[in-house]
């Protein structure tokens, strides 16, 4: 019965060349040049249809992966969205290497377009030149670019280094992924071979030319069943006017079924199982690095600015150092202070003057920092908008406005005796922002929405599997194997193909030796307890920064109230302190003090309000609920959205 089901197999697979055959037959009244020509015409046809340029697979692979990518995001996001790998050649940072007049090392640092052509390059046209959104940012030779806050996000989704390597992850493995899918295609072959031989070992030389072609297929199919067909071809016998009757075809079949090791879909198929699960986990990796990169690109600028606005502060106070020191040189001269509190108002000058130096080179490090961040040439003449600082004391003005009214209100009301009770009174979530949510609401949230834990989790039954697969490989070896040959050398001139060689093989592999197995069916078993203990980590990593985050929140709103406090009270004392110096009544060191504690108090409240829409952000990347767009722009979540969230 097995025999007979091979044979039909057989049948069918070279019917196709029968017909051919059968053609050929017919036109062996041709001239011997005609049979040249046509076999030279065909040969043509077949390189033509069988060959592509570089340029072409390239295509083919980009539209290959790029099919993968969108099947796969559906999958992950929910959702597909535009991705591409290819660089505009008009960039934020070249453009500012060129157009800024700004130093680079080659053409390297400007692009693979502006690389020299090197010998036997095989793309005539890589890369392509396509345009990007940052040619929309105008560039004047001598004055800086402003850039702001949504301005950064997306030139550092074009610029950065990281961001495109993290792009070109998951086209690798999409890549990955096509090539495993690959092995349970139809795998179709073709080729072709000439040889001269002469032989003069006999009395006279003999000259032989023999052409012979081969054409064939293999398809493994997913219960692990491996075929493979193939039919030769003696092209000098099959062609030759007048030659022998036999036309030189052979055909071979082979079939392999493993029964044991190896047997199964869920280990034939674990690779290509494996691979699928990747793309899903690199669009998951990929989805939050985006989030991650946002806030950390957020922090960034705005701790730019923060430097920024200490120098602007430093400042002010040498100004007021400045200020003070010639004051007290004037009073020193007529008598009305010592020589000591000029001392200390010079000295107060030195250190005013040391502390503006130094704002501005922190500003200006942080600030090349955060343009090598954003994919920008550190040395690249650029500025940021401080309106979004503005815009940030804006959000906070009126949690400010209500303290100092509560404040102001309180300080109307008689002061208790030296002797009460002392009540300390904790934070309150009276005025709490609306992301300052309970905590197990956001862990739940967190629990439900953080990629990274899903591919974590994922993990695990890779892990799972992989065991079964090491597992599989202790058993015996078992495999049937069978084999068909059919050869057209009757010498009757006939083209059909009577009878064949039949062949079936069972072979047994006993597992005596299998220490290299066995070790690794061990260390799967090992990698599976990491697996595990990862989620377990991760998960308490998730819980962690919640609770850091949602205390960070608490802390920089009870930090920017005090420090808001501060201000105004500093401010009071700087005018008091002036006052009271003029009449004498306190020293040059009471206003130094207060010069000094407003600057503190100054620079404490840009820190808190920054620190606070710092700990929004990364509460929401740490919730998994910040999107990010294709562009890197994000949408923020809404405490709205909970419910939704919680019931998916």
């Amino acid at each position: 019965m097995f025999f007979n089901t091979l044979r039909t197999w057989v049948y069918t697979e070279v019917l196709m060349w029968q017909a051919f055959t059968k053609k050929l037959d017919d036109l062996r009244t041709c001239q011997s040049t005609c049979w040249f020509m046509t076999l030279l015409l065909i040969s043509l046809v077949l390189i033509q249809a069988g060959c592509r340029s570089p340029s072409e697979y390239r295509m083919q692979a980009d539209g290959v992966a790029s099919d993968i990518i969108a099947g796969k995001q559906k999958e992950a996001i929910g959702k597909t969205e535009p991705f591409g790998i290819e660089r505009p050649s008009d960039i934020l940072r070249r453009r500012l290497l060129d157009e800024q007049d700004l130093l680079y090392s080659s053409e390297a640092s400007l692009g693979t377009d502006k690389l020299k052509p090197i010998e036997h390059w095989p793309q005539e046209d890589y890369p392509q030149t396509a345009s990007s959104p940052d040619a929309n940012i105008p560039i004047e030779p001598n004055n800086a670019i402003k850039i702001s806050l949504v301005d950064a996000l997306q030139i550092g989704a074009r610029n950065s280094d990281d961001y495109q390597s993290r792009k070109e992850n998951v086209f690798r493995a999409a890549l990955d992924l096509d090539l495993e899918r690959n092995d349970f295609r139809n795998i179709f072959r073709a080729q072709a071979e000439s040889g001269l031989t002469s032989n003069t070992t006999g009395d006279s030389t003999v000259t032989t030319f023999e052409n012979s072609g081969t054409v064939g297929g293999t398809r493994t199919l997913e219960n692990g069943i491996d075929l493979s067909t193939a039919l030769a071809v003696d092209l000098a016998n099959l062609l030759t006017q007048g030659g022998a009757s036999s036309l030189g075809l052979a055909a071979d079949t082979t079939v392999s079924i493993p029964l044991l090791r190896g047997a199964g879909r869920h280990i034939v198929t674990e690779p290509l199982t494996q691979a699928e699960r990747d793309v899903v986990y690199a669009i998951w990796q990929f989805e939050r690095f985006k989030r991650t990169f946002a806030v950390d690109v957020a922090r960034d600028y705005f701790g730019v600015l923060r430097q920024m606005d200490g120098v602007d502060n430093a400042q002010e106070n040498y100004r007021s150092a400045i200020a003070s020191a010639r004051w007290s040189q004037r009073l020193s001269d007529a008598g009305r202070v010592t020589q000591i509190d000029v001392d200390r108002a010079t000295q107060r000058e030195l250190e005013a003057r040391n502390g503006w130096i130094s704002a501005q080179a922190q500003f200006k490090n942080r600030l090349d920092s955060f343009k090598s961040s954003i994919g920008l040439p550190p040395d690249a003449r650029v500025e940021l908008d401080p309106n979004d600082l503005e815009q940030l004391r804006e959000r906070v003005s009126t949690m400010v406005e209500a303290v100092i009214e509560k404040t102001e209100s309180e300080a109307t009301q008689k002061t208790p005796p030296a002797d009460a009770p002392i009540e300390l009174v904790p934070p309150s979530n009276e005025d709490a922002g609306p992301l300052e949510i309970d905590e197990s609401l956001a862990m739940q949230l967190a629990l439900k929405s953080r990629l990274d834990l899903r591919a974590a989790i994922g993990s695990v039954y890779d892990a799972q599997r992989q065991v079964v697969v090491r597992a599989d490989a202790l058993r015996a070896g078992l495999t049937l194997g069978a084999a068909a040959t059919f050869a057209d050398d009757d010498d009757d001139g006939s083209l059909s193909i009577k009878g064949g060689r039949y062949t079936a093989l069972l072979s047994l592999d006993l597992p005596l030796e299998r220490t290299a197995e066995r070790n690794a069916y061990r260390k799967s078993i090992i990698s599976l307890e990491q697996a595990t203990r990862d989620v377990q980590l991760l998960e308490d990593q998730i819980k962690l920064a919640i609770l850091t985050e949602l205390r960070t929140l608490l802390e920089s709103r009870e930090s920017l109230k005090i420090q808001a406090l501060s201000v105004i009270v500093s401010e009071k004392r700087v005018r008091s302190s002036t006052i009271f110096l003029e009449a004498g009544r306190i020293e040059i060191l009471a206003l130094l003090d207060a010069q000094d504690a407003l600057l503190s108090a100054q620079n404490s409240l840009t820190s808190a309000i920054i620190n606070y829409r710092i700990a929004e952000l990364g509460l929401q990347r740490d919730i998994g609920l910040l999107q990010v767009d294709t562009s890197g722009l994000w949408r923020e979540f809404s405490p709205e959205e909970i419910n939704y969230v919680t019931e998916k």
